[in-house]
């Protein structure tokens, strides 16, 4: 199993081997891998009917430990920790939650980072990934676990992109979609964003062309990747209320050139946290699968790709998001919508940016529940939107 440093597998992760040399997955742009293995978690009990399935998609660095296992003495908090459990908005009491790492990521599943059939790591000789990739991995994995059925299929960010390409790919496996700061499409300035952390990486001396020993990765270019990220993650309104002007209060990397602010030290240090947990070219691979996403691509168009879906959708923005804007957020309810179908938006007015959905908990808990169970009691017009364009 894929292993990093900053990174321990949690007890109750699995694997699952979902290509193989007589049955290989073939990638969208044609590309054959004949050996995949995904790592996932699991919450719940299946019923018999095995249709009372939570599939959640994490984000771009996550992985598949989105919440705790009870029946583990000490097991770590989850990503999504007060969304998953017994009675939560994620109800484990009712439904079989399951969580995979992503194809092409470095926490357990197939990767940049795996070692190939020749016995070498893959790096850039890994096959380019698009979003549909990601998905259609995810279905090897329900098929070897013989679920067909999905009650709902969650996330946010690229998460997100996950859950609307789902919905889009396999309309009768999925009963409800909850996509959360995240769109039908990536829009172009998301792809700028990403272009400018890939390059950082690739500019950084120990990357090699991709070939970077596994004791002296990239760590600078992954780092200002991050810092970069997290502006992206954060709005000004809340940067400024924590930080405003503030003196530096942690030391810089750069003794000649110290930090004069404390916002300075804050993204030295979020960047050297990703840099100790994630690799490099993990980091290219999906950043590059977040750019390919778009539902209309080969389907013609967006708007005949939603009439498409079929699924119950809800889509949640953030007022104040800046890695995936609101409009483009309502866009995307507005086009199910249109096409015939039954989307509903809401949007969190929060200053937290993009990750207020692995923050705002408690205001986005009873619109979670809805969503989840298709129950929707409380939500005041006001705030859910029936949109359209």
């Amino acid at each position: 199993m894929t292993t990093l440093p900053g990174w321990t597998p949690c007890t109750a992760l699995r694997t699952r081997q979902v290509a193989t040399p007589k049955r290989p997955f073939v990638t969208e742009l044609g590309h054959t891998l004949s050996d995949i293995t995904v790592a996932y978690e699991t919450w719940g009990q299946l019923n018999a009917q095995r249709d009372n399935v939570v599939l959640v998609f994490h984000a771009l660095t996550g992985d598949s430990h989105a919440a705790s296992h009870p029946e583990l003495p000490g097991d770590s908090f989850g990503w999504w920790e007060p969304v998953i459990g017994p009675g939560k908005p994620i109800d484990t009491d009712r439904y079989h939650v399951i969580c995979a790492n992503v194809l092409g990521s470095c926490y357990g599943t197939t990767g940049p980072r795996s070692i190939g059939p020749d016995g070498q790591r893959y790096n850039l000789r890994f096959p380019a990934l698009t979003m549909r990739d990601l998905v259609n991995c995810q279905l090897r994995l329900l098929d070897e676990l013989e679920i067909y059925q999905i009650a709902c299929a969650i996330g946010g960010s690229l998460g997100g992109m996950q859950v609307v390409e789902l919905a889009t790919s396999v309309p009768p496996r999925v009963d409800r979609a909850v996509v959360i700061a995240a769109s039908a499409r990536f829009h172009s300035q998301g792809i700028a964003f990403n272009e400018i952390q890939r390059r950082s990486i690739m500019l950084d001396p120990c990357w090699l062309g991709g070939n970077y020993d596994d004791d002296n990765p990239p760590a600078d270019g992954i780092a200002v990747a991050r810092m970069l990220g997290m502006l992206t993650f954060q709005s000004d309104e809340y940067m400024s209320a924590r930080f405003d002007r503030q003196p530096a209060s942690r030391l810089s990397h750069w003794p000649d050139f110290q930090s004069r602010f404390d916002v300075e030290g804050y993204l030295h240090h979020q960047g050297d946290k990703l840099a100790g947990r994630f690799d490099a070219n993990t980091y290219l691979y999906l950043s590059r699968a977040m750019d390919t996403h778009d539902i209309g691509r080969e389907r013609g168009g967006l708007h005949s790709a939603a009439s498409r879906i079929t699924a119950d959708t809800t889509v949640i923005g953030v007022s104040s998001d800046v890695l995936f804007p609101a409009r483009y957020v309502r866009e995307t309810a507005c086009a199910i919508n249109d096409a015939g179908g039954n989307a509903r938006y809401w949007e969190l007015d929060s200053p937290e940016g993009h990750d207020a959905f692995l923050k705002e908990f408690e205001r986005l808990d009873p619109v979670l529940r809805e969503a989840v169970t298709g129950q929707q009691t409380r939500v005041e017009p006001a705030t859910a939107v029936h949109a359209r364009a």
